[in-house]
């Protein structure tokens, strides 16, 4: 086993995060509408009563639903859950609970935070609750801010500028945070763009190289202790271009993903394109990676801001098939 292995596997926070944007259709456009207005609104069921939310299709018969019921917006805690350290995007910044709540009017349980001053002692199931809401809504799950005991509530004030057009669609914020350990394969590739080397691994007596490392040969499953460092240059045997803006990506639209087959390795490494006019990407292409200044290197793939194009001849289709 290759002495590279020897070293602790790198760890650390990774987070994913983006807006997810949905349409809502006709059912759920009811229930976001009505939230902007400062109501809630459910859907009558011939087997499971009055949801909230309202649901498309009946639960038991998949029979499709329209007869739509206000419901609340006062009700009971009928079970919860208290969160005594709230994480930066939760509802509150105090101790809380998340609740089911059994709306009046309605027969299954709507879950949403409750707000009792932190409080732990006040919140018990059958414990009457109703929305504190926003002053200006959008039509969206935070147009109420969260539940409180029923004797501190008020009614939802009027909208500044009131909206007719029904709410067609909602933007969901999705924020995922992981510890992530590499491995020890993949800690001695990240070890390596520190050091502006571009490290594949093999098995012993192998043929293939393989970019990032996996530990393994996909083929075999037999370990890949042999390192190898590859060229930074290579063909694009891939390419997508991307259109839609991401909060996490500083990339000005459009932008080029490719696939790179580097020079020595045999699987193509994703990366982004750049410093080539849009439509001039192909197949077959010639690229280099365009390292970060050195006092910005660091054990992560961000080590390489991009693959901008080489002035060499294109690389023959008949030579690179089975990559694309």
């Amino acid at each position: 086993m290759s002495e590279a292995y020897d070293q602790e596997a790198l760890r650390g926070p990774h987070v994913i995060e983006y807006p997810f944007r949905r349409s809502c259709g006709p059912v759920l456009s009811r229930f976001f509408s009505g939230l902007r207005d400062g109501k809630l609104v459910g859907i009558r069921s011939q087997t499971a009563g009055v949801l909230v939310p309202p649901a498309e299709y009946d639960p038991q018969t998949a029979e499709a639903l329209e007869e739509f019921v206000d419901v609340g917006p006062a009700g009971e805690v009928v079970s919860y859950a208290w969160v005594s350290s709230p994480r930066p995007k939760q509802p509150l910044q105090r101790p809380f609970a998340y609740a089911l709540i059994k709306l009046d009017g309605a027969d299954a349980g709507f879950l949403h935070a409750v707000d009792v001053g932190g409080d732990e002692a006040s919140i018990a199931i059958g414990t009457r609750v109703a929305p504190r809401w926003k002053a200006e809504r959008v039509g969206h799950i935070t147009d109420i801010e969260c539940f409180v005991p029923e004797s501190e509530a008020q009614p939802a004030p009027p909208l500044t500028e009131p909206v007719e057009e029904p709410v067609k669609s909602v933007t969901t914020p999705i924020r995922l945070e992981y510890d992530f350990r590499a491995g020890k394969a993949q800690s001695v590739f990240l070890r390596g763009l520190a050091e502006k080397k571009i490290l594949g691994a093999k098995a012993i007596g192998g043929d293939l190289v393989y970019v990032p490392p996996r530990g393994a040969d996909p083929r075999n499953a037999e370990l890949t202790p042999e390192f190898v460092e590859v060229a930074d240059t290579g063909t694009v045997v891939t390419y997508s271009i991307v259109r839609v803006p991401s909060d996490n990506i500083s990339f000005d639209l459009p932008y080029v993903c490719i696939n790179v087959l580097l020079d020595g390795s045999h699987i193509p490494f994703f990366h982004v394109l750049q410093d080539c006019p849009l439509g001039e990407e192909r197949i077959g292409m010639r690229v280099k990676a365009k390292w970060a200044p050195d006092d910005q290197l660091t054990t992560s793939v961000a080590s390489i801001e991009y693959f901008e194009p080489l002035d060499e001849p294109d690389v023959p289709f008949d030579q690179i098939r089975e990559y694309c």
